[in-house]
């Protein structure tokens, strides 16, 4: 995978833009971000810390708490080159949920 390939992804999901934070790309529902690409093999996903812990313990190498603070609040970095595209989608999906209002996700549903 590249990280084109994550873009087509994240702007898949309902409502979803591209802007940018901190210099990097990001994605975006409204104003909360769900995804970024700070540097080319590597996402960052706004995950909670439960669900930070339960890639951490599934998905082994694929994904690593964002050091410090960020990480400590669930943002967790997500390494796609030669990654299962279908988990990633799956990874991106729940990371959008997170900051989806909840009309969109329910909608998105159906």
């Amino acid at each position: 995978m590249i990280s084109e390939d994550l873009v087509v992804m994240a702007l898949g999901m309902p409502g979803a833009q591209e802007s940018a934070h901190f210099g990097k790309r990001d994605f975006r529902v409204g104003e909360r971000v769900f995804m970024t690409l700070p540097e080319p093999g590597r996402a960052v996903l706004k995950f909670t810390p439960d669900q930070q812990l339960l890639v951490l313990e599934t998905d082994p190498g694929l994904c690593a708490p964002v050091p410090g603070g960020w990480g400590l609040k669930g943002w967790t970095s997500l390494y796609f080159d030669g990654a299962d595209g279908e988990r990633v989608r799956d990874l991106i999906g729940t990371a959008w949920r997170n900051v989806a209002p909840k009309k969109l996700v329910k909608a998105s549903l159906h």
